[in-house]
């Protein structure tokens, strides 16, 4: 089984992008053997949402200072980041979560994590994405479709 989670917050416009494309993949149809999750803001959840998945995708909005609607691909062991000494659940993230996933899981843990960040135009408060980042949304929801053998990728 693939798990799609989606973090980030609806809240602050283009930050909602990873929550807006599991949203999407539900309206576009998900093939059998794929789960979707909202991860939100919350690492933690990030964690207990890994449950039995063979492949483990993340998606999520970040601020590089590359072209707007940049999309990058990027295999989960380049970015975990085991949790620093005194954390706590705010400050726990997605990076955090492969990291502790791994830990807890041991050789149930996905063989094959990949994550995907859309670059932001706009972190402000508000909701709904800015055009460049929904088209990039958009985009990669069908290109995981297409991925993932979902029959309708092309629409």
């Amino acid at each position: 089984m693939t798990v799609i989670i989606g973090c980030g917050n609806l809240l602050r416009s283009d930050d909602g992008a990873g929550p807006m494309l599991i949203r999407k993949l539900w309206e576009l149809g998900v093939p059998p053997g794929v789960r979707l999750a909202d991860g939100g803001t919350a690492g933690m959840d990030v964690t207990f949402q890994i449950g039995d998945a063979e492949e483990l995708i993340l998606v999520d909005a970040c601020k590089t200072g590359a072209e707007p609607g940049t999309i990058f691909e990027l295999p989960g062991e380049e970015v975990e980041t085991p949790p620093l000494n005194d954390v706590n659940l705010h400050d726990f993230r997605w990076d955090n979560a492969i990291a502790l996933g791994r830990w807890l899981l041991k050789s149930r843990f996905p063989k094959k994590v990949t994550v995907f960040l859309i670059e932001a135009e706009n972190l402000l408060h508000g909701f709904g994405l800015s055009p460049t980042v929904e088209a990039a949304m958009d985009r990669l929801a069908k290109e995981l479709l297409q991925r993932l053998g979902g029959k309708n990728s092309e629409t």
